[in-house]
């Protein structure tokens, strides 16, 4: 397993770590990335990774969908990112064929910020084919 670190630098964004991840994998490795982050108000997804506007498109949604400032009882402040976190999602399975990822044309893998700016770790384990 691996352990990577991803610092946001506001309360909510969206970041690309496809590279990150990329680098994890051996040369020749073919089997499964698993990738998790262990928090509750972050996120992993797969989307589009070739227009930045997907990435503004998907915050301004999930800020609709779920407001800041919803009358949530959680005395945090904070159960917004809670939801949206659950809403994404906290991990993802990526098919890895000699070495490289297998994403779509246009794919990206993104680490999903709800409650920033921190420091937040994401885990790439590897599952090899038999």
């Amino acid at each position: 397993m691996t352990k990577l670190t991803v610092k946001s630098s506001a309360r909510t964004q969206v970041l690309d770590i496809t590279g990150q991840i990329e680098k994890c994998i051996p040369s020749g490795f073919s089997g499964i990335a698993v990738v998790f982050v262990p928090h509750t108000t972050a996120a992993i997804t797969i989307n589009e990774g070739a227009d930045p506007s997907v990435k503004n498109d998907m915050l301004n949604h999930l800020e609709k969908l779920v407001p800041k400032s919803g009358g949530y009882k959680h005395i945090e402040g904070n159960s917004d990112a809670h939801i949206k976190s659950a809403l994404v999602g906290n991990s993802t399975t990526i098919i890895v064929d000699k070495g490289h990822l297998v994403l779509g044309t246009w794919q990206a893998v993104y680490f999903c910020e709800f409650d920033g700016p921190r420091e937040r770790n994401i885990y790439v384990e590897l599952l090899k084919n038999e």
